[in-house]
């Protein structure tokens, strides 16, 4: 079982007025963030060596592109099922009890490299062809612009 623990999550910058009528620019707690401690399920789970793509190569085909676009896929992240059998390692305790995830989980070792090999598999007939996936972010570029937007419906789609 992992500890958790509820950390306050940082909202937009306000400006507040001090005593010495000074402009003080501060960022508002919006709400909490529950932080789960994987040290321990990490440390035991055996390591996935999926090469990622060097940021290098991924900015070299975007230069000289006129049109690209960026999108970030963590909404994506959280899609991907974790197995029946393997949802029971990623239990935690919380205040009215315990429980566990369905779907992968931010900080679990292995997580953002099944997002990339999912994504790989899905795109592989566009990338390094107007498209590239680095981490949980795409990048969509083509020359002229309506090819750039025909590219990021593809993807969109």
């Amino acid at each position: 079982m992992s500890l958790t623990q509820c950390v306050p999550k940082k909202g937009g910058l306000t400006v507040v007025t001090s005593e010495k009528n000074e402009l003080i620019p501060t960022r508002t707690i919006t709400r909490l963030r529950v932080c789960i401690d994987y040290r321990k399920l990490n440390d035991a789970t055996k390591k996935d060596h999926f090469l990622l793509l060097f940021i290098d190569n991924m900015l070299e085909r975007l230069a000289g592109k006129d049109y690209y676009c960026f999108l970030d896929g963590y909404s994506r992240y959280k899609q991907i099922l974790i197995h029946l059998n393997d949802q029971e390692k990623t239990i935690f305790t919380g205040p009215f009890g315990t429980y566990a995830f369905r779907r992968i989980s931010f900080g679990l070792c292995n997580a953002l490299i099944t997002f990339m090999r999912c994504m790989t598999k899905i795109f592989a007939y566009m990338l390094g062809d107007g498209c590239d996936i680095f981490m949980d972010d795409f990048s969509i570029y083509a020359d002229p612009f309506t090819k750039c937007l025909a590219n990021l419906e593809r993807v969109l789609e």
